[in-house]
């Protein structure tokens, strides 16, 4: 089933162009927001563009030509946000490195892409590629943020910015000369995906790509220029560049921060409409809230769970079309003032929804969301389609589905169950792979995802599976490991990551790690604050803890799906071991290697 859809019409060439544009729109308004000094402080979209100018003038005054990559090895801050503009602005294409990645693969992308000039964030990431420039013919230049230039190889950003301002001083022309001739087929962005085998793959987006994402999201008429966006999301990972695109087109204010440990902190102060993120902060924002109120006990403990349950109830209601009886609405009125607006006034109190994206978000998470009223919308996509795909409507928000398609792209379930996908956003192709690019785009533009997903009778999505991570038993059932991993963690609060094991198995099993920070809290509140993390793990009051939460999985899944023994690891999974890719998936195969002989053991009798 293809589901058809139309395209919006008038789009800009380039991502440098709808900065032009946006400027033009709302100049003086308020454009970015971000923390100087422990103060929030403010650009508008003319300072932006000053700014992302001067960096643009000084990339071409380093030598960069049109597509030249220039590489960004960043956290989330306002830095990165201008400098990608300003490479936008220099008709340039930006690679992406996450801060975290290892220097191996730090080289390898910045030798692949061909990178022209690397802006790395301090001497952290500078170190990583000092050591190989041999290997790094391509590079002109290092540009680092924080940390000083040694006046030959390495500049800061503020002198390349006055290097721009320089340049425009004699040709005050050149930069809009320079997007003038920016073409919507011209590469914009160079996205190595943080694959779970192999070395990552360069993803290939063009100029109208991120155009077409910024005017298919305004065309959903789910956001505003009224609206005030916090981001904390990589801007390293595509879903991060999406929302630089949107904000683009519609000019709402995005409050720009990375840290994640002050993240409902920051919420309180910014008091944001809309904020996007991956499953994980949602799980544990609803964890923490749920501890703290449950961990305060007696009659705040039961009126709490109370409230939630009423919610939901509400909610399902309201979703399935029928009217709420007069006696629902009271109750949920209650649990508006003594529960729900307490929640809302933590997270700011202004927000309308939260989007999330890049794995899938389980139920039960949904459904305490949408109980509080801070519903959370669905979006799908991929590195390779521009992360855009699919966005789950406002006013038709389905828990566990996500969404139609968004006008111009195209879905349809091939005969295996695989989700394609074909339409503006789709990738240019894996740069220097055209035999990795034939495997997964044909000629006709359809994309094979990778992704085991069917269509809903509305058109809209429902995805349930990678399909290289299926797995099948040796008594021919199949099972789908991401639908239960998602499960236990709406769960249990305690656990961080979970790898489902069982190909050619006669059970399924799997291997737990711990979240630090809610094993903490109730180690405190059990006389066990002195533990450290690795004893914990063999604690046997944890082990029932999170026996308790696999029972209860168990409950909501086939018999031949249900895990039947399991093992806590005494340290949590990370990237510098190879186990997490840089935006955080599991490496399933990596990790069952790894822990080979354990799993063995937990089957033998």
């Amino acid at each position: 089933m293809t589901l058809p859809s139309t395209t919006p019409t008038t789009r800009p060439r380039s991502l440098g162009q709808m900065l032009v544009d946006r400027v033009a729109a709302s100049g003086d308004r308020e454009a970015i927001r971000y923390l100087d000094n422990g103060v929030w402080t403010s650009l508008t979209w003319n300072a932006t563009r000053d700014r992302a100018f001067a960096i643009g003038a000084g990339l071409i005054a380093l030598g960069v030509q049109p597509e030249d990559r220039v590489a960004i090895a960043a956290g989330t801050r306002v830095e990165w946000m201008l400098a990608d503009l300003g490479v936008m602005c220099a008709a340039a294409a930006t690679t992406t490195i996450y801060p975290s990645t290892s220097a191996d693969d730090f080289v390898y992308i910045t030798a692949d892409s061909g990178s022209r000039v690397l802006i790395a964030e301090n001497q952290l990431q500078v170190d990583k590629i000092w050591g190989s420039r041999d290997q790094l013919p391509d590079l002109l230049k290092v540009v680092v943020i924080d940390g000083a230039g040694d006046g030959d190889g390495v500049i800061t950003l503020a002198e390349l910015e006055a290097l721009g301002t320089a340049r425009l001083a004699a040709d005050p022309d050149l930069v809009h000369r320079t997007i003038a001739a920016v073409k919507a087929s011209d590469l914009a962005t160079l996205i190595y995906t943080s694959g779970t085998t192999g070395r990552p793959k360069g993803v290939r987006l063009i100029h109208e790509s991120w155009a077409y994402i910024g005017e298919a999201v305004e065309a959903r008429q789910i956001l505003f220029p009224s609206d005030v966006q916090y981001l904390w999301l990589p801007l390293s990972h595509v879903f991060g560049k999406v929302l630089i695109a949107v904000q683009l087109r519609i000019g709402f204010i995005t409050a720009v921060e990375g840290n994640l440990e002050r993240i409902v902190e920051y919420l309180g102060q910014v008091k944001p409409t809309f904020m996007a993120g991956a499953p994980r902060i949602f799980e544990k924002v609803r964890a923490r809230v749920t501890m703290t109120a449950q961990g305060e006990g007696g009659i705040k403990a039961k009126i709490f769970d109370w409230a939630i349950g009423v919610g939901i109830q509400y909610a399902a209601v309201k979703a399935s079309g029928k009217s709420v009886n007069p006696l629902l609405t009271a109750l949920h009125g209650v649990a508006q003032k003594l529960v729900f607006s307490k929640v809302q006034h933590r997270l700011g109190g202004n927000i309308r929804f939260f989007v999330s994206g890049s794995a899938a978000l389980s139920a039960p998470v949904a459904e305490w969301f949408e109980a509080v009223g801070m519903p959370i919308l669905q979006g799908y996509g991929l590195t390779e389609t521009s992360a855009g795909s699919c966005l789950s409507l406002e006013t038709d928000n389905v828990i566990g589905v996500v969404g139609p398609p968004l006008a111009g792209t195209e879905v349809k379930i091939a005969a295996d169950g695989e989700i394609l996908i074909k339409g503006p956003g789709v990738m240019d192709g894996y740069h220097n792979q055209p035999a990795a690019t034939a495997e997964v785009l044909d000629a006709d533009g359809w994309f094979a995802t990778g992704d085991i997903g069917e269509l809903t009778d509305k058109g809209y999505l429902r995805v349930t599976d990678r399909k290289k991570d299926l797995i099948k038993t040796s008594g021919g059932k199949y099972v789908a490991p991401q639908k239960i991993e998602i499960l236990f963690k709406a769960v249990s609060p305690y656990a961080n990551h979970i790898v489902v094991h069982g190909e050619s198995r006669k059970f399924c099993s799997a291997l737990i790690t711990l979240d630090p920070d809610s094993i903490s809290v109730w180690a405190k509140e059990h006389g066990l604050a002195d533990r450290p993390y690795e004893l914990l793990t063999n604690e046997p009051a944890v082990r029932q803890l999170l026996q308790q939460a696999v029972d209860q999985l168990n409950a909501s899944l086939e018999r031949w799906e249900t895990i039947k023994k399991f093992q806590i690891l005494t340290r949590d999974l990370t990237i510098e071991a190879g186990e997490l890719t840089p935006s955080m998936k599991v490496r399933r195969k990596y990790v069952e290697r790894e822990y080979k002989e354990l799993l063995d053991s937990l089957y033998t009798d």
